[in-house]
């Protein structure tokens, strides 16, 4: 008995010491795909078995030795969402199929300025890009105007050196050919883009989008050029608290609050941002200040009442004021419209009021869109005075259907109403407002023609009272090569109606009278862009870029005549014909290794073709459309420790600049550089500090205003002292005047 028993206790030993060795044979076989197509450099592992291995390059994997059981399997991917799921490891698996989402990038990001609708970036036809918190806080700006100079191919820039005011030009073109969204709806027109685009502060903004090229068949004139789609924080996924304060070594002082609420279906969220700079530098000693002193505030709130899935309606209120001013640097306001001591004084006041409301009638999906914004202004140009009110109502009706799985189709009705009144000459009526009613419908058919190819078809009609019904059509196609290769091919007209009380105020406080012909036709344009994108996945990285050809010809070109009569001004269409065309390329690469890269650059031909008085072609430059611009971002990081260093920077090549007759002034910019540096630090907590260093290399321009010491032009007829007859005139700009400074900041965030 006792040798069977020791028999059986063997037999039994031996059975365990089997079933582990074969047991340890167990083999996990599987594929890693991203929209069918394989990935390869995936990272496979079992943390618990200390397991792991890569994918090759047909997406194969396999682990091997593995006991039998029950694990958490980890994929992960630079560019792609890590996934986590349990596998039963058993002799009888089969092979695994795990399909990844793109993360890089931005590839997922939904984006809705391309068709009004919610859509991937990498799905829409149009191409739009998309830009968030993360993106605008490695170089941390008081303001959108500061913050979109690192966007490639978008130019923030300043037509005035006293007061600073400034435009934003897509691909070389003017400030008025951009058309600025907030939330999807053109609030920020007309006078607004002159004075209100530095008073969107960056505590309201979730993201950034910016579609290159007309758009006008679904956001009207203006969209010629481009948008910038301001897409504000939302209520119900803001932080519960957001702080963030910024001090420079110019005693700038920037403060950010958010604070969000939520009870049942409510979601509210408050944000306010003040900010203050008092302090009168003169760097080039012209006795003017550099940049203007400006005190302003931001208050901002949104409620969103959440329905049901899907249907959201949203209330947002906003309310700007701001006080600025630069001139000489012995101005106070008791020299206001005086001619002693110069100045330019300009106060702002401005109230937004936005609602989105999306219903069901009939079984039919509609959303109700309403804003209204009264905008007002008290300036003081040296001794010229222009005060102006502004009252806009915008209006829009979309209907959605989706016509079996692979169409859907886009219904809309526009209502714009705009009441304006200034001081000037040209208001000959001072007390009466001009009012202007645009009515409007456009209608879009996208199609997705198979698995790989969607075409979208556009048009819009409007209507205006001086120009009639006019037609804008565009067409997009996009045509995916696998999972990792698209392209985008995109063609429309576009048109442009000159506003000429808030476009060309500054000329208009003499005593000419403007003469508007009666056959005025709007400015036209033709736009084709291509573009061709890609990533690709490595085994040290991911590397997304793309690559866009742009053709845009103007032609109805409306100029004002100062010549046809002395005492008028006299606005007409002239045989002027314009093309901005080009090419740009971006590029964003994110390695296994601590490092993140975007950079890009754009190569730009902007020019108007006029006629001389013997009828030939004269070819003459864009102002301040740079050849050549280029910015970069370098981001490493210790995430271990919360800490990051981030390089950021624009580089210029010669641009084009207003001068005057026989100015000794160099026609075009040199090339230049602003180059940034930020060191931050995460703590627990939520809390976070950054500083760091704005235009290292203290780059300025040269002899920005032209005869400093005679702003009112008092000796300007003086042959003698005077032989050029050069007259004030501070437009002369090519750069940012701050000179090199330092900065440093405390964020803090609870959610």
């Amino acid at each position: 008995m006792r040798i069977f028993a020791g028999m059986k206790s063997g037999l039994l030993l031996f059975c365990f010491f089997l079933s582990n060795v074969l047991s340890a044979q167990n083999v996990l076989k599987g594929r890693v795909l991203s929209a069918g197509k394989p990935l390869s450099y995936a990272t496979i592992g079992i943390a618990n078995l200390k397991k792991t291995c890569l994918s090759n390059e047909e997406g194969v994997f396999v682990l091997s030795n593995l006991p039998t059981g029950k694990f958490l399997l980890h994929v992960s991917i630079i560019g792609f969402e890590q996934v986590k799921i349990w596998v039963v490891i058993a002799p009888q698996n089969s092979d695994l199929t795990i399909e990844m989402k793109p993360l890089n990038a931005m590839l997922n990001e939904v984006s809705i300025s391309g068709t009004l609708s919610e859509v991937s970036r990498s799905a829409s036809p149009v191409p739009v890009e998309i830009y968030g918190q993360q993106f605008f806080k490695k170089n941390p700006s008081n303001g959108l105007f500061e913050s979109l100079q690192m966007i490639n191919g978008v130019q923030p820039t300043i037509n005035c050196n006293v007061c600073n005011t400034g435009d934003i030009h897509i691909n070389g073109l003017d400030g008025p050919y951009t058309l600025v969204l907030i939330d999807g709806m053109p609030i920020v027109s007309a006078l607004s883009t002159v004075y209100g685009l530095s008073g969107i502060p960056n505590s309201m903004i979730e993201k950034v989008e910016v579609i290159k090229g007309p758009a006008a068949s679904l956001y009207g004139s203006e969209a010629v050029g481009g948008i910038i789609n301001v897409i504000t924080k939302s209520a119900i996924s803001a932080p519960r608290v957001s702080v963030d304060f910024m001090g420079s070594s110019y005693l700038e002082k920037n403060l950010d609050l958010g604070l969000s609420f939520h009870k049942n279906k409510w979601h509210s969220f408050l944000s306010a941002n003040y900010f203050s700079y008092n302090n009168r530098v003169d760097l080039n000693q012209d006795n003017f200040t550099d940049v203007t002193i400006q005190n302003r505030v931001s208050l901002f709130a949104k409620v969103q009442y959440k329905r049901i899935a899907q249907l959201t309606t949203q209330l947002a209120a906003r309310y700007y004021y701001e006080d600025r001013f630069g001139g000489e640097m012995n101005w106070d306001k008791s020299y206001r419209g005086g001619d002693s001591i110069y100045g330019e004084s300009i106060s702002t006041n401005r109230c937004e009021l936005l609602a989105m409301h999306p219903f069901l009638l009939a079984k039919q999906s509609f959303r109700l869109q309403v804003s209204f914004n009264l905008h007002k202004q008290n300036s003081a140009y040296g001794t010229q005075s222009f005060i102006a009110n502004q009252l806009t109502s915008f209006n829009q009706l979309l209907y959605d259907k989706k016509i079996g799985a692979r169409q859907k189709v886009l219904l809309g009705a526009t209502l714009r109403y705009t009441a304006y009144n200034d001081n000037t000459a040209a208001n000959r009526q001072k007390n009466d407002y001009q009012k202007t009613l645009i009515p409007g419908v456009f209608a879009q058919d996208e199609i997705q023609i198979n698995a790989s190819q969607t075409l979208l078809i556009g048009a819009r009609l409007d209507h205006y009272f001086v120009h009639g019904f006019i037609f804008a059509p565009r067409v997009n196609y996009k045509l995916n090569f696998g999972s990792n290769q698209t392209l985008r091919v995109s063609a429309g007209n576009g048109f442009r109606v000159v506003n000429i009380f808030t476009e060309d105020h500054a000329a208009l406080t003499g005593a000419r009278e403007v003469v508007v012909a009666n056959n005025i036709k709007p400015e036209e344009s033709w736009n084709i862009n291509v573009q061709y994108s890609s990533w690709v996945n490595r085994k040290r990285g991911f590397l997304e870029w793309d690559a866009t050809l742009f053709y845009t010809w103007f032609s109805n070109k409306i100029i004002p005549n100062y010549d046809k009569d002395p005492n008028k001004i006299y606005y007409e269409n002239t045989n002027e014909s314009a093309t901005s065309r080009g090419i740009t390329f971006n590029v964003d690469a994110d390695f296994t290794f601590p490092l993140t890269v975007n950079a890009g650059i754009t190569l730009l031909d902007v020019f108007t073709l006029t006629k001389d008085s013997v009828g030939n072609h004269v070819k003459s430059k864009q102002v301040h459309a740079p050849g050549f611009s280029g910015t970069f971002q370098l981001g490493y990081a210790w995430k271990q420790i919360g800490l990051c260093i981030d390089y950021t920077g624009q580089v210029y090549g010669p641009m084009r600049l207003p001068i005057l007759t026989n100015d000794f002034r160099p026609a075009y910019s040199p090339w230049y550089a602003l180059h940034n540096t930020q060191i931050s630090k995460k703590f627990s907590g939520g809390f976070e500090i950054y500083g760091g260093i704005k235009n290292m290399f203290n780059f300025l321009p040269q002899n920005p205003i032209m005869r400093w010491w005679d702003p009112f032009d008092k000796t300007a007829g003086d042959i003698a002292s005077n032989p050029n007859g050069y007259t004030f005139d501070p437009s002369y700009n090519y750069a940012p005047m701050y000179g090199r400074r330092f900065f440093i900041g405390l964020r803090y965030t609870f959610k």
